[in-house]
């Protein structure tokens, strides 16, 4: 486990980031703790394609923000402003957003689609990846740059209500599991695994939308 970095964030939230409590010599802080519970909330509103899923997006991604980059995990924390900008437009898109004139519906990506969208993930994650090697001091770059380049995919199919943003999901989410082990965040460990298991559960759950009649 690497020791997080005093810079002027991490200072700044050095209120936020005093253990609550400790379980297993393993410290839960306050930050981690809210953004754990909001993120839960998140995905449950995501299963049930309910709006109020974007707001919570927002306000846990940045608490995640300062809680990763203060642990040196620059890409999942520079990740995080991305989805609180983008839950933004997420968010218009559930209430406001229309394909070929007619409200979105939960459906799938068309076949056709499928190479140029995953190909851009995979385009994006060496990309990523040698930009946080030489330009930030993390120790763990391609690792950190995989769910950071997927989520960005990911991200994009939920707001457009597509059903393969769950199998995204489910990718990053069991690359970033090992990721925050190894950092250390381990309530943050049990909130991704949790992830995986959601995300199978709204794979089913809006595929099993799409087959309604």
């Amino acid at each position: 486990m690497t020791t997080p970095t005093p810079d002027a964030l991490t200072l700044a939230l050095q209120p936020l980031l005093v253990p609550a409590f400790t379980l297993w010599e393993a410290p839960f802080t306050w930050l981690e703790m809210v953004a754990f519970v909001l993120s839960l909330a998140m995905v449950a509103a995501n299963m049930r394609v309910m709006p109020v899923a974007w707001p919570l997006a927002i306000v846990s991604s940045l608490l995640y923000f300062g809680l990763f980059w203060s642990y040196q995990l620059y890409g999942d924390g520079s990740l995080q402003i991305f989805f609180a900008v983008v839950s933004l437009w997420g968010w218009w898109q559930w209430l406001r957003g229309t394909d070929q004139g007619a409200p979105l519906q939960v459906r799938h990506l068309p076949r056709r689609a499928w190479l140029p969208v995953f190909g851009a993930g995979l385009l994006l994650w060496p990309a990523i990846g040698w930009f946080l090697d030489i330009r930030t001091p993390t120790d763990v770059p391609y690792w950190d740059a995989f769910p950071t380049a997927f989520s960005l995919i990911g991200q994009w199919l939920l707001a457009r209500k597509y059903v393969e943003n769950w199998p995204t999901w489910i990718g990053v989410n069991l690359v970033a599991t090992a990721l925050f082990a190894y950092k250390g965040l381990y309530l943050t460990v049990i909130l991704y695994a949790i992830f995986v298991v959601l995300s199978v559960l709204g794979w089913k759950a809006w595929r099993a939308q799409v087959r309604q009649p």
